[in-house]
């Protein structure tokens, strides 16, 4: 059948001509059936008006069952009445019959949240009302789902049911495919709004994270983090502690480094991490030391993380580039891992202090130690020791020891040490696997 031939068989027209030709269609009559069938099959593979296709059911029931009032009640795709498009099939002597169906329909109060039982009151309140007719009900399903219902009006109590008439089924399946696939495409609309609000969420919150690394006097930074969904928990930042100077003296100045992680991931850590980030950055401006800043910021953040039911583990650290101090808090995250290079060895930077949103009047701890030349530190998530690979192992911090061992022992960059752990941590987990937490890391290391 060529589209032209099936553009014809689809109009309304078409239809209404073939059969007023032949008011009472014969059942037996396959040709013309299967043209009809044809017609709405072409619909329902090429159009989404909902509408139009009730319109386009109820015309065929018309003409196929004339005798019978065929009320036809369908739900939208959130499971509610959908009250604009209810339609009654009906020859026109039954103009008044089909007036009075609407109006008691209208005049039932069904509730806003439509429960399937309140359909049953309202079949006992027709069945009152049109006591001289036989009314018969049949669901409309879809993949185990009602998406609506049908009545039959039968004048003659005497007449066999309709309901198990093949026709009558062929065109209700028909009608109950079409009301799927129209919830199917508002799903799918609906999915695509929230994917691009996701989308958007990521862009903005991947802005929040630095662009690039400082400029800090005698240090050499590289920083990444890679969300294992869109949106991500996991947060790093660097902040000069003094503001309207040039660039050239803020690079002798005292400088913040800080790694964070909201417990979960995707929106809702998402959200909470923007939230951190802004109440820190203005802490930070206060000067104050690494403990007093973590216990301020607890404290602001505590009815928000307690709310949301959700804690936030942070390392905060503060460098003084002329002096090569490193002052520094821990909120119960991972103690970032320092190379010593004077001793060959791997020391963890480490402080007692609870994680932020636990407790309003948690105390933090403030360590010191001053760096040496070809010194490096690790500071990273829990998301790059957590990882696991297809046997289940997991990553962990011991193996994560072992690499940087031996990359700061040879003499590459930051960014190439960044980008040579990454690479271990993909070969661990895998091809086609994707990390199960967010997995961020900074390397700090001193020329």
């Amino acid at each position: 059948m060529t589209n032209n031939q099936q553009e014809k068989l689809f109009s309304n027209k078409f239809i209404e001509n073939f059969l007023d030709n032949e008011p009472t269609l014969s059942l037996q009559n396959k040709y013309k059936f299967a043209e009809i069938a044809s017609s709405l099959a072409y619909y329902l593979k090429t159009f989404s008006n909902i509408n139009k296709l009730l319109d386009y059911i109820c015309l065929i029931f018309k003409h196929v069952f004339n005798e019978k009032i065929i009320f036809i009640v369908p739900l939208n795709y959130e499971g509610e009445i959908w009250f604009e498009n209810i339609k009654i099939s009906a020859n026109d002597e039954c103009f008044k019959i089909k007036e009075e169906i609407k109006s008691c329909f209208n005049q039932f109060n069904f509730s806003k949240n439509f429960k399937i039982k309140e359909i049953l009151i309202f079949e006992n309140a027709l069945k009152k009302i049109f006591k001289e007719y036989r009314i018969e009900t049949e669901k409309i399903l879809s993949r185990g789902k009602c998406r609506g219902f049908i009545y039959i009006f039968s004048k003659d109590l005497s007449d066999n049911s309709i309901t198990d008439d093949s026709n009558f089924n062929f065109i209700q399946n028909c009608l109950a495919v079409g009301l799927e696939n129209y919830c199917l495409i508002k799903a799918k609309k609906k999915h695509e709004n929230v994917d691009r609000e996701i989308s958007t969420g990521a862009e903005i919150q991947s802005q929040l994270l630095p662009d690039y690394c400082p400029s800090i006097y005698g240090v050499d930074l590289a920083a990444h983090c890679r969300p294992a969904l869109q949106l991500g928990g996991d947060y790093y930042d660097f902040m000069c502690l003094k503001t309207n100077i040039s660039e050239k003296r803020k690079e002798k100045a005292r400088w913040a480094l800080v790694i964070g992680d909201v417990m979960g991931k995707g929106i809702p850590a998402g959200l909470l991490m923007t939230m951190l980030r802004g109440m820190l950055r203005a802490e930070v401006l206060t000067g104050l030391p690494p403990d007093r800043i973590l216990h301020d910021l607890n404290q602001l953040a505590i009815n928000d993380l307690d709310q949301s039911h959700r804690f936030v583990t942070l390392f905060y650290s503060d460098y003084d580039p002329r002096t090569r101090k490193l002052r520094f808090a821990n909120a119960a995250h991972n103690p970032p891992l320092l190379w010593k290079s004077s001793d060959q060895k791997i020391i963890k930077l480490d402080a007692e202090g609870f994680v932020l949103g636990l407790q309003k009047e948690a105390e933090y701890q403030c360590g010191e130690i001053k760096l040496s030349e070809n010194d490096l530190l690790l500071y990273y998530t829990d998301g790059v020791i957590d990882t696991s690979n297809s046997l289940g192992e997991r990553f962990d911090e011991e193996r994560l020891i072992k690499i940087f061992t031996r990359l700061c022992k040879q003499s590459f960059t930051s960014q190439e040490i960044l980008n040579k752990i990454f690479k271990k941590l993909d070969d661990f987990t895998g091809q086609n696997r994707h990390l199960e937490d967010d997995a961020s890391m900074v390397i700090f290391q001193l020329k």
